[in-house]
This record gives C-alpha cells, structure tokens and sequence, in this order.
C-alpha cells in the first residue's frame, strides 16, 4: 500500500512560481512511476508530468518547459517545481502511482493563479 501527502500549493500571481511536495510512505517507493495529475473546476483529472523509477519524465504538452517533475528515492519525495504560472493551471493537484494494478492518490494540493 501506498500513501502520499502533497504539500506546497498556494495562491500566487500570474508568472509566479510554486514547488510542490509529495511524500510517499512506502518500502517499494523508488521502484515505481510516480505522476503529478490536476484537476480544475468543472475538468476531467489531467496526468501533467510523470518520473520513472530510472528518473525519465514526460510532460504534458501545456507545462513542457514550465514545469519540472523530480524524485528522491532515499527521501520518498517527489516535486512539481511550476514557473511561469497561468490561471489556467488553477487546479488541486495530485500525486498517484500504480502497484499491481491498483491506484494510489493523495488528498492533493490547491494551486490557485490569480492576481
């Protein structure tokens, strides 16, 4: 089993930046895919970035270059560093991985961009 906490979402002005935490409490933490997903008002849930257990990422099209995704193994944490930020990333965001066929999320993390 698997259980995340995020931390780090806010409000902050268009253009600002934000980093977000997910803390992981699991043994087999290094050795699964880990994804940021969100969710704004009246949306279906979006994957924005995803890390390997090896450390390669992907990114959705609308946060590549804006966004970074990064774990550390050791610590069972993984980050969402967010620049550049738009309204249009108001959103809680969640972390979320897969075990055996089962889906883990946390409670997620407001992120509001407004000025």
């Amino acid at each position: 089993q698997v259980q995340f906490v995020e931390s780090g979402g806010g409000l902050v002005q268009p253009g600002g930046s934000l980093r977000l935490s997910c803390t992981a409490s699991s043994r087999i933490f290094g050795l699964y895919q880990i994804d940021w997903y969100r969710r704004a008002p009246g949306n279906e849930r979006e994957l924005v970035a995803s890390i390997s257990s090896s450390g390669r990422t992907n990114y959705v099209n609308s946060v590549k270059g804006r966004f970074t995704i990064s774990r550390d193994n050791p610590k069972k944490m993984v980050y969402l560093q967010m620049t550049s930020l738009s309204p249009e990333d108001t959103a809680v965001y969640y972390c979320h991985t897969k075990v055996y066929g089962d889906d883990y999320w946390g409670q997620g993390t407001q992120v509001t961009v407004s000025s």
